[in-house]
């Protein structure tokens, strides 16, 4: 697994916040040839994650493509539940998908309060809020062009 795969909450939330990359994010290493990286090269990683959320009844998926713009992963993909619950599930669900498919393990933060988790899986980064935090802190607008419709 390459080195993004493991930066950690905290490592993601300071990228959102930066607009140069951090110099841990221009180290990020390839991941060896292997059947998972080979099923996330294919871009299939991202079909995943939206089948997914789908299939779970997450609402207002949006897909930001951070490819030249951001080291931390090829896209981000950005959805709510209705409820803490909801969250919850659709993040656990997602990340044994993940590992199912890919062999590989998705890494989560937040899921204990609910209120907004964090998937890491890799070349895609998932958030999942509750509406109103989702609202409080406006990712898509941070990641967005200047002018797109959220």
């Amino acid at each position: 697994m390459s080195e993004r795969g493991r930066i950690g909450w905290s490592r993601i939330m300071e990228d959102i916040s930066l607009t140069e990359h951090t110099e841990a994010a221009t180290r990020a290493a390839s991941a060896p040839a292997t059947q998972a990286g080979a099923y996330r090269e294919s871009g299939s990683l991202l079909d995943l994650v939206l089948a997914s959320l789908e299939d779970d009844k997450a609402e207002e998926i949006v897909t930001i493509d951070l490819r030249g713009k951001s080291e931390i992963a090829d896209h981000m993909v950005i959805a709510s539940g209705r409820s803490s619950r909801q969250v919850v599930s659709i993040a656990e669900k997602l990340r044994d998908r993940v590992k199912t498919r890919t062999g590989e393990p998705a890494r989560m933060e937040g899921k204990d309060g609910g209120d907004w988790v964090l998937i890491d899986c890799g070349d895609v980064v998932v958030h999942v809020f509750r509406p109103e935090v989702r609202e409080f802190y406006q990712l898509e607008k941070m990641w967005l062009p200047a002018g797109a419709d959220v």
